[in-house]
């Protein structure tokens, strides 16, 4: 049985081992085992050093084919996307003729063009995860648009899975509703998470890539107000991305750099401790799918403070599990000086978010992964 996975994660090719984004390759690594080859067409890069977020395929039974990352943000890269267009589609429709499964990476131009070309293979099973929003109401590009299309429309796409997060009107049988894992049966702690009592110092968290649609000024902001306020509180910041100049800026302007530290990248490992010992996730961001920091958090108690995009809301049980706030410091100061004086409240709230992600396990999703192969 071949496995054909199509996706515009961009991979490095280093020592005979080919890595990725590790969250995207620890799933990945769910799928593969079930079948004796695998094909991988994607954007690869050969010869650079992986960063602590890049971790390699586990199994050795990968066919790598490389092709021209699809760029259309400026105008010389997209001259050269368009013209390695005509290339990747044969690729992709050479691989898809050989593979017993196709498997799509959506939303992304990877994606689209495998949504495109899996159309003329009708009797072929395949699977996409759809990582993004499927919000029909939200706020999207044309092409991710085009792809929940073409992936929800039976007559154009035959033999389908799509698994999205969420449960959306308007969606076909070719859409299944489905979640993501991180943590195993064997991490789940019974430990209560209380609120800091006075005189401990109230932890906070940032996990994500440091760009504007994640809103980590927004999170500093936070910390500004807390700290004015007199809290005795710090911010782990766990990510990298554009706005770190204009982050550590802003923490040298207001004199916060006893309160924040930006960690840059940091491993599964290092990254649970923080979940561990933090009380609140700040997660303020424009767009999701399933964010799966949220669920991360939620794991070891710690209560998102969290914006209302995608599946969050169901993911927060409508607030008894976390809370849904606008993208604005005063409303994070506001939900954390509730719990100062409601400590109790947040004790509950933490107990029901554990138990509800410790319900997603690895074991769980492996489980529903091998009911689609």
């Amino acid at each position: 049985m071949t496995f054909l996975i199509v996706t515009h994660v961009v991979h490095k090719s280093l020592d005979g081992k080919i890595y990725g984004y590790a969250p995207y390759i620890r799933e990945m690594n769910l799928w593969i085992p079930s079948f004796s080859k695998v094909i991988l067409i994607a954007p690869i890069l050969e010869g650079l050093q992986p960063n602590p977020i890049e971790i390699p395929y586990e199994y050795p039974n990968i066919e790598a084919v490389a092709v021209h990352e699809i760029d259309l943000t400026h105008s010389l890269t997209a001259a050269r996307s368009f013209w390695a267009l005509p290339r990747i589609v044969f690729k992709l429709a050479k691989a898809m003729n050989q593979a017993d499964h196709i498997h799509l990476r959506c939303p992304g131009n990877m994606g689209l063009l495998g949504c495109l070309v899996q159309i003329l293979f009708p009797a072929k099973k395949k699977t996409a995860k759809y990582a993004g929003n499927w919000d029909p109401k939200s706020d999207q590009p044309f092409t991710y648009k085009l792809q929940q299309k073409i992936l929800n429309n039976p007559l154009l796409t035959k033999n389908m899975k799509a698994l999205v997060y969420g449960n959306w009107p308007g969606t076909s049988d070719n859409i299944l509703p489905f979640f993501t894992a991180t943590y195993s049966e064997s991490e789940i702690e019974e430990k209560e998470k209380s609120f800091p009592a006075p005189g401990e110092p109230l932890r906070l968290i940032f996990v994500g890539s440091l760009v504007s649609g994640k809103n980590p000024m927004v999170a500093l902001e936070s910390l500004k107000l807390l700290v004015a306020q007199g809290f005795d509180v710090h911010l782990d910041v766990c990510g990298s991305g554009a706005q770190e100049g204009f982050l550590r800026e802003f923490i040298r302007e207001n004199q916060l750099a006893p309160y924040v530290t930006l960690h840059g990248n940091v491993d599964a490992a290092t990254l649970k401790k923080y979940y561990q010992n933090a009380h609140f996730l700040i997660f303020l961001s424009d767009s999701e799918g399933w964010p799966k920091v949220v669920a991360e958090a939620m794991f070891f108690g710690c209560l998102p403070i969290t914006t209302s995009v995608s599946c969050v809301p169901d993911m927060l049980g409508f607030g008894q599990r976390g809370d849904l706030i606008q993208k604005e410091p005063q409303q994070v100061y506001r939900v954390i000086e509730y719990y100062t004086g409601n400590p109790e409240a947040y004790r509950n709230k933490s107990n029901k978010a554990r138990e509800w992600s410790n319900h997603y396990t690895l074991e769980l999703f492996q489980s529903e992964i091998l009911k689609l192969v």
